[in-house]
């Protein structure tokens, strides 16, 4: 499918602007309450959501046989690490700075490709990857600079976006017969899964119940961000021409950072303005490729 349709055009809205206000939302959700618990929450109501669409569209839920292992070793990369790193990169960085450097996943993905699939990589891409590292270190030493500073955030929300990044290559190179709302269910199952034993582990001590406020963005996570934007941007990476899908994440981080600062008060630093500016033209190196 070469062209958009209304549908989709609504669809990609729809998905840049749940992804882009979930920034703060999550960062509402962690400030008082364990980032871990926080996010299995979500995966939990996540699978509800999930698999009540999977019936409605009437899509086979079952795992071919012999696909177990490649179901799960598609949801490391792609849900348990990125979602773990990024929630707990989150609690510690403000939520726009967070966006920034979740988002240069597609740079991550270029290297991936590069160093453990040996695809070659073009004077762009270079460029591109410089960028976004100039990018990420200038935030980088921005936290380090800040008496009250996190580089650990920093550097976990580059981990998440390199595990992301390498995912979707994994991803793009994996042949598996099943409807991707199924296989976005059973990744899900299996990160929740690891991710209860992780906060059991890790955060007994600090679980509590929600107050009001924690519901709410937990519930927004599990039917808007896992029942609705993940199966769409599965979707639409499907259909779509890469343009398209690109200009959505190209406008998540922006988004990011503006309704952070609108939600949240949060005040973006000449590093953050910076760093979108480099990022964004690190990312259109490496999404925008001219055609042969």
């Amino acid at each position: 499918m070469n062209t958009l349709t209304r549908k989709d055009l609504i669809l990609l809205a729809l998905l840049t602007l749940s992804w882009g206000f979930n920034w703060p939302i999550m960062k509402i959700g962690v400030q008082d309450f364990p980032p871990l618990t926080f996010r299995t929450l979500g995966m939990i109501g996540g699978l509800g959501a999930i698999w009540l669409a999977a019936r409605f569209q009437r899509a086979p839920l079952a795992i071919p046989k012999g696909e177990v292992m490649t179901v799960i070793k598609l949801a490391i990369p792609n849900m348990l690490l990125w979602h773990a790193l990024i929630i707990s990169g989150v609690s510690m960085l403000s939520s726009g700075r967070a966006a920034i450097l979740g988002y240069t996943m597609p740079i991550w993905a270029v290297l991936a490709g590069l160093l453990f699939f040996g695809e070659r990589i073009s004077r762009a891409s270079l460029i591109g990857i410089a960028l976004a590292l100039t990018g990420a270190m200038l935030l980088l030493s921005s936290e380090f600079s800040k008496l009250s500073g996190q580089p650990m955030g920093t550097v976990l929300a580059l981990l998440a976006a390199a595990s992301w990044g390498y995912g979707t290559v994994v991803m793009k190179r994996t042949k598996i017969e099943m409807p991707t709302i199924s296989l976005t269910f059973w990744m899900l199952l299996f990160t929740t899964l690891a991710m209860t034993l992780m906060s059991l582990a890790l955060e007994f001590d600090a679980i509590r119940m929600p107050t009001s406020v924690e519901w709410a963005t937990i519930i927004y996570n599990a039917v808007i961000i896992f029942g609705f934007a993940h199966v769409v941007w599965f979707r639409l990476a499907r259909i779509l021409p890469p343009v398209a899908s690109s200009l959505s994440v190209m406008l998540i981080p922006i988004l990011g950072v503006f309704s952070g600062a609108w939600m949240l008060g949060e005040t973006p630093h000449w590093q953050d303005y910076a760093a979108i500016v480099l990022i964004l033209g690190s990312m259109s190196t490496v999404l925008f490729k001219p055609r042969a």
